[in-house]
């Protein structure tokens, strides 16, 4: 695998928009091998000798996502994630500074094409290893994302990257207060404020709205309650994600006996939490219609009512 890392990095770290989009191919490639099903060989040699022989006018299905629990148990994402815990194979690392040389380069077709096809990784590498999103909790790539929602960049990119914000903050209080210190909330209003905004991208703004206003739940619980078997970053329950992670059981004796890796303590980006309360004050100086927000957040509650 760090081979195949080691090529797509290459591509990547090009200014060449060829070579950039073939360095995106290899890292889709290999979540694709990642997170996607694997066609049994059988199966496989069946519906070639089929179509060899016409007799099967049908199109294979695509292979489905893998479950959570086919996710624990398979060697590719056991080692990729053990890859991504050091700085030299951090796929979310290089592609945040590729899309930020494609950013630089401005807005056009071919261009926005790379941008579109970088947030979806990021979003991807993000949902795979989320110690990846401490990145965010910095200051330089926060902005970055926050460049990309002004009026300058088309309704698909605004879009894209309002999903990638969402999958960036979510379990992570201390990213969010990033997001506040850097005026991300006027970034966001301003762009729903404005004439020029498309209708997609306004809904998305308004779901994006929903999702901050939505109760924080600090990502470490008490420290009587957490399970060491578990990363820092993903100790919530119940969470179906966290249970994934859980490789191998918990304490010393998952660790020595082969288990799964463990996100080490350094990457817990946990940070201080806001009520409700103090998050729709500080919306509230940038938008009149606040108190409606919550009320129909508090009357619908999306997601179970709280960020998970």
């Amino acid at each position: 695998m760090e081979n195949l890392l080691s090529l797509a990095f290459d591509n990547l770290s090009s200014y060449d928009g060829p070579k950039i989009r073939k360095g995106l191919r290899q890292v889709e490639g290999l979540l694709a091998n990642i997170c996607l099903t694997r066609q049994p060989s059988k199966e496989r040699k069946s519906s070639v000798a089929s179509g060899v022989n016409g007799d099967n006018n049908e199109t294979p299905s695509p292979p489905g996502p893998k479950t959570l629990a086919e996710l624990t148990d398979d060697p590719a994402f056991h080692e990729f994630f053990k890859l991504q815990e050091g700085f030299e194979w951090n796929v979310n690392l290089r592609l945040v500074n590729t899309l930020d040389r494609l950013v630089a380069k401005g807005s056009d077709g071919q261009n926005d094409l790379l941008i579109l096809s970088a947030l979806d990784l990021i979003q991807g590498t993000l949902l795979l290893h989320p110690p990846s999103k401490a990145l965010f909790s910095r200051e330089m790539y926060m902005n970055l994302l926050l460049d990309l929602l002004e009026p300058d960049f088309c309704p698909a990119i605004q879009s894209a990257t309002l999903l990638t914000l969402v999958t960036a903050l979510i379990d992570t209080p201390q990213n969010t207060r990033t997001f506040e210190n850097l005026d991300g909330l006027l970034t966001v209003t301003s762009l729903f404020r404005s004439r020029g905004t498309s209708r997609d991208v306004k809904l998305k703004l308004v779901e994006f709205l929903y999702f901050y206003l939505m109760p924080e739940t600090p990502s470490i619980p008490s420290a009587g309650a957490r399970d060491a078997g578990v990363p820092a970053m993903l100790q919530r329950s119940p969470s179906k994600l966290a249970k994934a992670f859980a490789f191998g059981g918990g304490g010393e004796g998952g660790a020595k006996s082969g288990g799964r890796p463990h996100s080490s303590d350094s990457a817990n980006t946990d940070g201080p939490t806001r009520s409700q309360e103090e998050k729709q004050a500080l919306l509230g100086r940038h938008l009149n219609s606040v108190e409606e927000l919550v009320k129909d957040l508090r009357q619908s509650t999306p997601f179970g009512g709280v960020v998970c």
